[in-house]
């Protein structure tokens, strides 16, 4: 027989099961230290397999923590999954501060830096893009003739060091409560108009809308610039006279922006001001074992020059947010976490809706049953560093080190908050194969899986698989994305900019009822 650990993994020493690195047929027979362990039905790869017997509603662990509760006796062998696991309440002891271990320091000498735009008030871009900004659908279609203007090769032979002119459209703007569903919106829209790797930028209303342009511009002082900065151009449809009037003044705007934009040159900037948003979708049984802990060796290296590293996805940390709050820098940290934890448990209750509804059905197929398993994984993109900031929605993210934004699970506006929050480089994990890109903020794709990597190579940045498959370390993965993200952050094109995508993908979280 050949041993049961070159096929599978057991995670902790206190785990009930182990996770599949290859498929397993029904009835073959594994030596589990001295133990036949015979598989008592097909179990995809990343999917669990009982290594121990567990009684009916009983605990199961992975990772070393609780992941759900046995439906039903379960053998060693077993398949554990959605027929014989699932998950009720259980209590977390979220003992805020307790496991607060700083980083080991730099060695003298080993700062890094990056090529990247100096902005004002000791900011860098990663990227130089001009926005043409919607504050409502209604002025969305005339934002998007506006950027269309400024499209092909001619455009980039003209302007080789602009990055494009990118409109950021969406839903909302009017018929909406005039309060915190409007707050929101607009600070993601202020964030964008702030956001380091936006040189300029044209604002575009309609004129009648509850989210007025004069009133963002006012409220979040958008028109007191630094020394440097661009006087932006703010327009209403109405004021203009029409959609052509408008396109037009916001053309010759935007032509006005360009050559301050074109003028820019990259030069060193210290790794401290970069701002990291962490994501993972599309994810599989391989996520919070290859890539996520990758990616958080990664934040960590990010951490220790200084810069700020933001975890995303409250409802996909839901069950693993103990692992955060002990390692929160304060008591604040840790309660402004658990309250976002509970905030989310009272709006699932009021829609009638489970926090467990997620995992999503690829999640399921990849083999992750229950939130909680899910969030465990996810939770390893924050490495090991001390927990020193926890924001809200799109909140700019002022502080170094780890922090943790409150966003939903849905990648797209969990991703335009962290950039909108001032995140000015991303990467995504995903093992069933996302395609998620976004401007204006380039964002690195890491795959779990070599046979992913391999499936969809147009889309992957970086192989994490290769933990897996025994041929690289976890550290070793972690610091190819180290080091991918000074590449990227100076200039290097990820898969999706190579590919053209970002500009569908901005989606600010819309709050509230439509009126």
């Amino acid at each position: 027989m050949q041993p049961f650990e070159s096929i599978a993994l057991r995670l902790h020493s206190e785990d009930d099961v182990a996770v599949a690195k290859s498929p397993l047929k029904a009835g073959s027979v594994w030596d589990d230290h001295g133990t036949p362990l015979t598989v008592g039905a097909d179990v995809g790869r990343g999917h669990k397999v009982a290594v121990r017997p567990i009684a009916d509603g009983a605990a199961v662990r992975k990772y070393g923590q609780v992941i759900g509760f046995a439906r039903g006796a379960i053998r060693p062998g077993d398949l554990v999954h959605l027929h014989n696991l699932e998950l009720k309440d259980f209590v977390r002891d979220h003992a805020i501060g307790s496991d607060v271990r700083p980083l080991a320091p730099l060695p003298p000498g080993s700062e890094r830096t990056f090529p990247g735009f100096s902005r004002p008030g000791g900011r860098a871009g990663t990227r130089n893009y001009i926005a043409v900004i919607s504050s409502v659908n209604c002025s969305a279609s005339v934002s998007k003739y506006v950027a269309e203007r400024f499209r092909g090769p001619d455009f980039a032979r003209q302007f080789p060091g602009v990055d494009g002119v990118v409109a950021f459209t969406h839903k909302s703007g009017c018929a909406m409560p005039d309060n915190e569903p409007t707050r929101l919106l607009q600070r993601v829209l202020a964030g964008i108009a702030r956001h380091p790797n936006i040189t300029g930028y044209v604002l575009i209303g309609l004129g009648c809308e509850v989210n007025q342009t004069d009133r963002l511009v006012r409220e979040f002082s958008l028109d007191q610039l630094a020394p440097g900065e661009v006087m932006p151009t703010v327009m209403n449809i109405q004021t203009q006279g029409g959609i052509a009037k408008t396109i037009e003044a916001a053309t010759k705007a935007v032509e006005r922006l360009l050559p301050v934009s074109a003028a820019l040159r990259r030069t060193p900037q210290p790794l401290s001001r970069l701002t990291l948003a962490m994501n993972c979708g599309g994810s599989d049984g391989a996520s919070g074992i290859t890539a996520n802990p990758a990616l958080g060796v990664a934040s960590d290296e990010l951490v220790r020059h200084g810069a700020a590293s933001v975890l995303g996805e409250t409802p996909e940390i839901y069950g693993a947010e103990h692992l955060l709050t002990r390692r929160a820098i304060s008591r604040e940290v840790g309660e402004k976490l658990i309250s976002q934890v509970r905030w989310w448990e009272d709006h699932a209750r009021l829609h009638n809706a489970s926090i467990d509804n997620n995992p999503s059905v690829g999640n399921k197929a990849g083999g992750l049953t229950t939130i909680v398993e899910k969030s465990l994984g996810a939770v390893a993109k924050a490495g090991q560093a001390p927990l020193s900031a926890v924001y809200g929605y799109a909140e700019p993210i002022t502080q170094p080190g780890l922090g943790f934004m409150d966003t939903p699970g849905f990648d797209p506006v969990s991703m335009t908050g962290l950039i909108c929050g001032g995140a000015n480089v991303g990467v995504f994990t995903t093992g069933r194969g996302s395609v998620y890109g976004c401007k204006p903020a380039p964002c690195i794709k890491v795959a779990t899986n070599t046979t992913l990597f391999e499936w969809m190579r147009e889309d992957m940045d970086i192989n994490a698989g290769t933990i897996l498959d025994g041929t690289e370390t976890l550290e070793q993965v972690g610091h190819r994305i180290f080091e991918e993200i000074i590449a990227v952050a100076g200039g290097k094109k990820t898969r999706s900019e190579e590919q053209g995508l970002g500009d569908e993908e901005f989606a600010p979280w819309l709050l509230g009822p439509v009126f």
